[in-house]
């Protein structure tokens, strides 16, 4: 995997993983704010994001797998902290059920526990309507179609839906143009995977396995379009050591990009305690 690295090597390390659809520049503010409170700041392009590799297999458990290799590679000693958004979120709860002994502290955002994600789903039927991009997402060629259309306009109305209001910039949109023209249809086998009967079980049995022993701070907009807030609800039986949640008003999914301030000085605040 490649990845931006900044901040004193030798200073306690914090691993910041992206979702879909997006790119490691989203780290940019809490980057920052990390590195001024005496961290170093690891940002891979998730595997399926060039300039990572785009070859499989790219389901959830085995980029897990890689991601714990990337981690043993970087702080081989000590245990680092992470932070998951969107996919990197998902893939944070099932490094930290994995593998807890090799982090100090997460910091999750908009995605709760897939676990309690599942559940909760079935008495919000609304989510289901805000969820079907992911069926979209796993029928063969079509996506792709859609998604390079006019210049990736669809990404665009994307983050417009899940984050209303609120737009990173167009030089922003254009360097996730960049890596998504250069990496489809890679980034779509996430959701493809999700039809695989086996990925689903070994999910599952890592999800399963015991409660998250890691100390762990959630965050969640109150006007997430993707992920209703009231998904988050219960999620806290499925962690054993401190865990704590926030839900933000008027934000959307997006939160780091859209409230900076309050979100990195609450992750700096819980990684410096823990």
């Amino acid at each position: 995997m490649s990845y931006v690295s900044t901040g004193d090597v030798d200073a306690p390390s914090v691993v910041c993983l992206h979702g879909f659809p997006d790119i490691p520049r989203t780290w940019g503010p809490l980057t920052n704010t990390l590195v001024g409170a005496g961290f170093r700041v690891m940002s891979p392009w998730l595997p399926g994001y060039a300039p990572s590799s785009l070859e499989g297999p790219l389901d959830p458990p085995a980029v897990v797998r890689r991601l714990l290799t990337l981690i043993g590679e970087v702080s081989p000693d000590a245990p680092v902290r992470i932070v998951g958004h969107d996919w990197g979120a998902v893939l944070t709860h099932a490094a930290l059920s994995q593998r807890p002994e090799r982090f100090r502290a997460a910091a999750i955002l908009s995605i709760p526990h897939p676990l309690v994600l599942e559940r909760n789903v079935v008495e919000l039927p609304r989510q289901s309507l805000r969820s079907s991009y992911m069926a979209l997402f796993q029928l063969p060629v079509i996506p792709e179609k859609l998604i390079r259309a006019r210049d990736f306009a669809f990404i665009e109305w994307l983050w417009k839906v899940w984050s209303p209001g609120f737009s990173p910039g167009a030089d922003y949109f254009d360097e996730l143009k960049q890596c998504l023209r250069a990496s489809m249809p890679a980034p779509l086998s996430y959701y493809r995977s999700l039809r695989s009967p086996k990925v689903i079980r070994e999910l599952r049995a890592i999800l399963q396995s015991d409660p998250i022993s890691v100390p762990s701070l959630y965050l969640h907009g109150e006007r997430d379009r993707c992920i209703g807030v009231e998904l988050m609800n219960g999620q806290e039986r499925y962690f054993s050591a401190l865990f704590e949640a926030v839900r933000l008003t008027e934000t959307g999914h997006f939160v780091h990009l859209e409230r900076p301030a309050e979100v990195n000085r609450a992750i700096v605040d819980w990684f410096l305690a823990h």
